[in-house]
């Protein structure tokens, strides 16, 4: 009986496996031998352009040694040169500049028409700023600051005393009128320091104020009513100081007729006032107040509106 016999099934099996797998393995390592020996210490079966085409259709593995099969022999051949890569700069597209900031507007003016100042063309003229020494005698602050710009310098009360004042007190009718009072074209009535409300005083219109400027250096002074505004523009561009009868602070309120003690009719206001004007522009005037001693500018419209209220009254000092 031979080994093979002694051997049972299941290790005859095994001992064939075994025997299997050695062969198996000694097939690699030939296969593997010969493989390396072909490539690496193997003549090269062509020229070099058939290697160089070879080569290049096999993928490169491995570290880059830069060595290449030359004959039989391993040669180390001169690097390939590093390859740099660059960024090509590109730069940003302009951008179109902002649009420039608006320029500023300057706030729009407001034109004030009293006080304001005087147009681009105006005649001025010097005539002294005096402000009145008695309650109710702005006619004769105005008759003094008239002499004053022709070098007639005289006080409020030495003019006054020329006004023979008239101190009866009035006829007082309905609603708070005056039926009946003095004549203001010849006296001045009521009291100079009393109230033009109540009232216990009131004025003087321009015959008195003429009067007492021809007697105090001004021969050629000269007034009346129902002038024209052209006439007053021109006397004042002319630089004639002239005295105006008006209403205090420009107002324009009710209107009244009282008959004076020799039967005039007087046209009368309860805040009537006077100022002498002493400049002149394209759209204004300019006026010296005696109420509180102020310069200032108006406007025409406005002048000529509250002038109205006493018939356009005026004394021109020449």
């Amino acid at each position: 009986m031979t080994i093979a016999h002694l051997i049972s099934a299941p290790q005859r099996i095994d001992h064939t496996l075994n025997a299997m797998n050695r062969s198996a393995i000694g097939a690699v390592m030939l296969v593997a031998g010969t493989l390396a020996g072909s490539l690496v210490l193997g003549a090269p079966q062509e020229g070099p352009t058939s290697y160089s085409a070879a080569a290049a259709s096999l993928p490169w593995t491995g570290a880059d040694d830069g060595l290449v099969p030359v004959g039989h022999s391993v040669v180390r051949a001169t690097p390939a040169p590093t390859a740099e890569l660059y960024l090509e700069y590109v730069p940003p597209s302009p951008t179109a500049p902002p649009p420039p900031a608006p320029t500023p507007r300057p706030a729009p003016m407001v034109r004030i028409a009293w006080p304001a100042g005087p147009a681009p063309w105006s005649v001025t003229i010097p005539v002294p700023i005096y402000r009145q020494a008695m309650v109710l005698d702005c006619e004769t602050g105005a008759l003094r600051m008239g002499l004053a710009a022709y070098g007639h310098y005289y006080s409020d009360a030495a003019l006054f005393a020329y006004e023979n004042p008239d101190t009866r007190a009035p006829i007082m009718g309905p609603n708070h009128t005056v039926l009946q009072w003095g004549d203001p074209y010849t006296n001045f009535v009521g009291n100079v320091n009393g109230s033009d409300w109540t009232p216990t005083g009131y004025g003087v219109y321009y015959p008195v104020i003429v009067s007492i400027a021809r007697s105090h250096g001004l021969p050629n002074a000269y007034g009346g009513e129902g002038f024209a505004a052209s006439t007053v523009y021109a006397a004042l561009a002319a630089r004639h100081p002239v005295e105006v009868w008006v209403e205090t602070n420009w107002m324009h309120p009710w209107l009244g007729t009282w008959t004076a003690w020799d039967g005039r009719r007087v046209r009368y206001s309860y805040v009537e006032h006077a100022v002498i004007l002493t400049g002149v522009s394209a759209t204004q005037v300019r006026v010296n107040d005696p109420l509180h001693g102020t310069q200032y500018w108006i406007s025409k419209g406005q002048f000529e509106t509250v002038w109205r209220d006493f018939n356009d009254m005026a004394v021109v000092f020449q």
